[in-house]
């Protein structure tokens, strides 16, 4: 399995109204220190991907995407349709960070 399927698989394990920080994400693909590799990964997912790329936000909560870009609303809006709580582009890590 190739770097960019360990991340899908895991960003595929993320479950309903969680998120996973890049970082996290990265380690539990077995590539520790790789979370912008991550994040280039869900930037350039195939098109029609079915990867939850939007649960995958940085290591403080916040939507990478510039605040009020179409990327960003699309983010916010696909998290809060599973029940997160996203404020100024927030989430709160301690309530829905995916823990193992």
């Amino acid at each position: 399995m190739n770097k960019q399927e360990m991340i899908y698989q895991v960003v595929s394990a993320i479950p309903h109204g969680m998120v996973c920080s890049y970082g996290e994400v990265a380690k539990r693909a077995g590539l520790p220190g790789y979370a912008r590799y991550v994040g280039h990964t869900m930037k350039n997912l195939p098109k029609g991907s079915r990867i939850p790329w939007h649960r995958v936000v940085n290591s403080q909560g916040k939507i990478s995407f510039p605040f009020g870009s179409d990327s960003f609303i699309k983010q916010q809006e696909a998290l809060r349709s599973e029940g997160i709580l996203v404020n100024k582009g927030k989430v709160s890590m301690a309530k829905y960070l995916w823990r193992l």
